[in-house]
């Protein structure tokens, strides 16, 4: 078989993977429909699941507290009010900011987010281009195979997701094929399935795919810089977590950097996906009402408030493993404050920023927004079509591995400069455990890939080797060893912005909240991070890998039942 043919085979296999993928979606909840048992777990629908649909191990309450019902009058006052005020759209902006942080009820969030995202608008001035974006992506989409797994488990423990080939599952398939296509340039991260997940909890197919346009297109938002090949904005958010932390959050920041905790090990998720499933669900959704309002300096600032507000429990963790469970595990259990107080101290924190200059990261480069003409077809090349694993990295990933490892070499300098520890973990060269570095290269995407992913079953990451083949890439099932890696050459530390600001702290504006901060037990921790994976499928994705907490975890102050 000559090289033509053996293309035309692939391609043709491909074609056959992809029809037949959309097919089973097409027949939906259909009894003719197979699906192996394994993909739908059964489920207690009465006794395990919130208001929101997310089912949970423990029994929720049979009765409610007087507490609730308190909360229940004035969410139903709050309703009424919003129900006038949307219909006198748009309202004046001082009111509109009181009432977004005062948290958008649940009944009107649809209506709230369609205006605050100006849905309507791009659904009425693209009439037909969805249904043709769709059909497009039937016909020629590469990320349909990673799509298909991703919808598979995204949201399982909820009501919405949790069937396969339910109605929910298939527009979260049919929106990110059809954007996919619309905008090629970016195709399809994993990312993007979260965040399409969370709006299609609220909003229908077609509503749901503009609004994650906006999401990603509009400079307010900005989340195309993401997403795309090389993680510019990811890159940048970092880079000005770090300073804000250097600058007000000294301890904490000197704490981190002995123990290794790199951003890249805990924020990632905060910024790809606005915080879901890193917070309880009910806080996360009053970040995205904020965030939609105020845009993705609201990410940042919400980075800081987290921090502390429970800066006391991670200064008093002395493991790297411990301080990112309970970052990334414990906080999404118990998260300490109610929402309304977590909100304020929010507030608080934009406000201290923005008085020290420090709210708004340096401005974003041309490569974090899309140059490519929207909704314009451009069909993918032949590696694309078949798969085809690439051979080494783009310019692009290698950039995001220089800038990373500069960037936590400038940390390790700063703090050594200050501070002298027993032992030589901390300092510049040799002293990063292995799982850190790992986790600050795995943003350089593995040569297998081509869309992104924050999931995965099993792993391969990329490691630097200057002796040998750069792309060298090694198996790290177990992390519970050191490694070196290379010195870096001379002149890549990574420039910083810099700031001329006192040493004004937000210690006195959020004392209040300190001391009212629940207690939280943490467990003995397990390994985890973040990682970029081979997939074998012609997509590169990014894992996180959550540690799976004990199940005698102490849930008994559920902060969403309890008025502090």
């Amino acid at each position: 078989m000559t090289d033509g043919e053996q293309q035309e085979a692939l391609v043709k296999r491909a074609e056959d993977e992809r029809e037949d993928i959309f097919r089973r979606y097409d027949l939906g909840l259909d009894p003719s429909n197979v699906v192996d048992s394994w993909e739908n777990p059964t489920f207690e629908i009465y006794h395990r699941t919130d208001k929101y649909g997310f089912m949970h191990d423990s029994r929720l309450p049979t009765t409610r507290d007087a507490q609730e019902v308190h909360r229940t009058k004035i969410e139903l006052e709050r309703d009424k009010k919003w129900m006038k005020m949307l219909n006198q759209w748009p309202p004046p902006q001082d009111k509109l900011h009181k009432r977004v942080y005062k948290g958008i009820p649940d009944r009107v969030r649809m209506l709230a987010w369609n205006k605050l995202l100006n849905v309507q608008h791009s659904i009425d001035t693209n009439a037909g281009v969805y249904p043709r974006m769709l059909q497009l992506a039937r016909k020629y989409s590469t990320e349909t195979r990673q799509i298909d797994a991703d919808v598979n488990r995204q949201f399982r423990d909820n009501l919405a997701f949790r069937e396969r080939y339910s109605v929910k599952q298939c527009s979260l398939f049919n929106v990110l094929n059809a954007y996919s296509i619309y905008n090629s340039e970016l195709g399809y991260c994993q990312g993007m399935a979260c965040v399409a997940g969370v709006l299609l909890l609220y909003l229908n197919e077609e509503e749901a795919f503009w609004a994650l346009n906006s999401l990603i297109t509009d400079q307010k938002y900005g989340m195309h810089g993401l997403f795309i090949e090389g993680f510019p904005k990811l890159t940048r958010f970092i880079d000005h977590h770090d300073r804000i932390m250097s600058k007000i959050m000294r301890k904490l920041h000197k704490h981190f950097t002995k123990h290794n905790v790199d951003a890249l090990l805990y924020a990632i998720k905060w910024f790809f996906v606005v915080f879901v499933e890193r917070v309880p669900f009910s806080l996360s959704l009053r970040v995205w009402d904020i965030f939609m309002l105020d845009g993705d300096r609201v990410i940042l600032s919400m980075a800081i408030t987290i921090l502390y507000l429970h800066k006391d429990e991670l200064l008093r963790l002395k493991d790297m493993d411990a301080i990112i469970e309970y970052l990334q595990v414990k906080l999404h259990k118990n998260f300490g404050y109610n929402d309304d107080d977590a909100i304020q101290a929010l507030e608080r924190v934009m406000k201290k920023l923005k008085d020290l200059k420090l709210d708004v990261p340096p401005p974003a480069k041309s490569n974090e927004f899309p140059t490519r003409k929207l909704g314009e077809f451009v069909e993918a090349d032949m590696e694309k079509k078949i798969g085809r694993r690439r051979n080494d990295y783009t310019d692009a990933e290698k950039q995001v591995i220089t800038d990373v490892i500069s960037r936590q070499e400038q940390n390790a300098i700063e703090v050594q400069s200050t501070v002298s520890y027993e032992t030589s973990e901390c300092a510049t060269g040799d002293g990063y455990s292995m799982k850190t570095f790992e986790s600050i290269t795995s943003l350089a995407t593995s040569p297998a890939n081509s869309s992104y992913s924050l999931y995965s079953n099993g792993f391969v990451v990329t490691t630097l080797d200057t002796a040998q083949d750069p792309a060298r890439s090694q198996s790290i099932h177990n992390l519970s060893h050191l490694q070196t890696y290379p010195a870096l050459p001379n002149g890549l530390q990574h420039m910083r912005h810099s700031f001329s600001s006192d040493s004004h702290d937000l210690d006195q504006a959020l004392e209040v909240l300190h001391r009212q901060q629940l207690p939280l037990h943490p467990k003995t921790p397990s390994s985890q991070g973040v990682y970029i994976v081979q997939n074998g499928g012609g997509s590169r994705h990014m894992m996180d890998i959550p540690v799976v907490a004990d199940d005698d975890d102490d849930d008994a102050l559920s902060v969403e039942n309890t008025r502090l």
